[in-house]
């Protein structure tokens, strides 16, 4: 392949060399640089890849696309760019032969309920016979391929890669969780989404190495809806407009108000010995009745999303119904049974805004005690642990605070930052670091009527402690606990 095909959708200019040469790979890892490769520096929050173009170019590399000054090699063909995330989204797509082209993408983004919103219109769309790629914060789906994920959003050469693969596979839908960092990056540059959603938006990712403040989050998340052909948004978010200001697709809305396209009205909530659930009608757009073994209303919100997609595929109202009620996603309110007399559930609620509105669902079950076991993620916000701990200390009746992953922060001093929010607030609580041990002691001391909630970890099977990521799955923990209390 010649470099001037990869290079057909930008704009560019050549520094140095020849865009008419032959290139073997793509890539933005100096480790992975072969013979006739066309290396991208991006600059990174560790790394700044225009370090590397000497090493690269003893490597074999024929050519780079740099977005600074560098001192060139001669006999490297050197291609300048305003952005090289954006180049290396391009790029990419260009060296798997477009491979979204082929498919219906839809991308959805928001603060919480990507996950569960794609994994429901992944089931809806596969009950009529569709070919459904999945890339989300769990993992990415291509057809009977199951490839673990380490970011909701991948970087933009895994993402075409992954598209291509599923082309291969005879898929001819994907939907795909769309972090504000995907979109922020470039990794989703230049894809056609025929659907954009939009399901909510809180104060989440603002810190450090994600986004400079809410103005910037709020922005980020509307790139989306100046990339796809229709957006669908959750009409009663109060950031909704922010989010779709200047907005380039036609626009739909689900919600519970009236003037929204799609409408749940006469909720339920559904309570019986170890089943939480909701039901509700769906009026607008279609009409029917909906039950889904998942509860609250949140997951109202994120059926009401996934019909209103589904809708645009044809889809019967009677494959939806059924292709709801038996969607499940681990770690989203996922029931473990424990015991005959309380419940334990899993949650990835690992942000202020998603375990507030978890705790709120719970209570509308009325359960006999709330006890929640959570900790908080070591180098991120320190604001999320103080208000993660005032949220749990005012809708907890009892908090057992522990260790999530602690990165390359001590976990006792997290601990102490969650604790400085708990104490805003009458709740009692106890602080357990080990994650298992604080487990235990939930489970040990549970009571009748009791709803347990272990919030953070959710789909993880890992702890993450000075940059190594060990083993650990709450499942696993939960079984160990049990055996070691018989």
């Amino acid at each position: 392949m010649k470099l001037s095909q990869l290079l057909e959708r930008l704009e560019y200019e050549v520094a140095a060399g020849d865009r008419e040469t032959e290139i073997t790979t793509l890539i933005n890892d100096s480790r992975k640089v072969e013979k006739g490769s066309a290396f991208v520096c991006i600059t990174g929050a560790v790394s700044d890849g225009h370090t590397y173009v000497q090493e690269v170019f003893e490597k074999g590399a024929s050519a780079v696309i740099v977005e600074k000054e560098v001192e060139v090699p001669e006999g490297l063909t050197v291609i300048r760019v305003n952005d090289t995330r954006y180049a290396l989204a391009l790029m990419s797509a260009a060296y798997f032969g477009y491979p979204a082209e082929q498919l219906k993408i839809i991308g959805i983004t928001g603060t919480k309920g990507k996950t569960t919103t794609a994994y429901m219109v992944k089931s809806i769309l596969e009950g009529v016979g569709r070919r459904v790629g999945l890339i989300g914060t769990i993992e990415a789906i291509i057809g009977d391929q199951v490839i673990p994920a380490s970011n909701t959003t991948p970087e933009s050469y895994t993402i075409q890669n992954y598209f291509a693969q599923m082309v291969k596979a005879g898929c001819d839908s994907v939907v795909m969780e769309v972090s504000s960092q995907g979109l922020m990056l470039h990794r989703t540059a230049g894809i056609p989404f025929e659907i954009g959603i939009f399901t909510n938006l809180g104060e989440d990712h603002i810190g450090p190495n994600e986004h400079k403040d809410f103005e910037d989050y709020k922005r980020c998340k509307g790139l989306l809806f100046k990339q796809c052909r229709i957006g669908i948004a959750n009409a009663d978010d109060p950031w909704y407009e922010d989010v779709f200001k200047g907005a380039t697709c036609k626009r739909e809305t689900f919600g519970f108000k009236e003037g929204a396209d799609l409408r749940a009205v006469n909720i339920e909530h559904i309570s019986r010995p170890g089943y939480l659930g909701v039901k509700y009608r769906v009026t607008g757009g279609m009409d029917f009745d909906v039950e889904i073994d998942i509860p609250g209303e949140f997951s109202v919100y994120n059926s009401l999303t996934a019909i209103e997609v589904c809708r645009h595929f044809g889809v019967p109202s009677e494959n939806i119904k059924s292709a709801l009620k038996v969607a499940k996603v681990k770690g989203r309110i996922e029931m473990v049974k424990v015991s005959d007399e309380f419940t334990l559930m899993i949650d990835y609620a690992h942000n202020a805004m998603s375990l507030e509105s978890l705790l709120h669902t719970l209570r509308d079950y009325h359960p006999e005690r709330i006890v929640t076991v959570f900790g908080c993620g070591g180098n991120r916000s320190k604001t999320r642990r103080y208000e993660m701990g005032e949220v749990a200390g005012r809708l907890s009746d009892f908090t057992i605070i522990t260790s999530d992953n602690p990165r390359f922060e001590e976990p006792q001093a997290i601990i102490d930052d969650i604790i400085t929010g708990i104490e805003r607030t009458d709740g009692e609580y106890i602080s357990i670091c080990d994650r298992k041990e604080a487990i235990k002691y939930a489970i040990a001391n549970g009571r009748p009527g009791d709803v347990i909630i272990l919030a953070g970890k959710g789909h993880e099977t890992y702890q993450e402690i000075k940059g190594v990521k060990y083993d650990m799955d709450e499942r696993i923990l939960i079984q160990e606990v049990l055996e070691e209390l018989k």
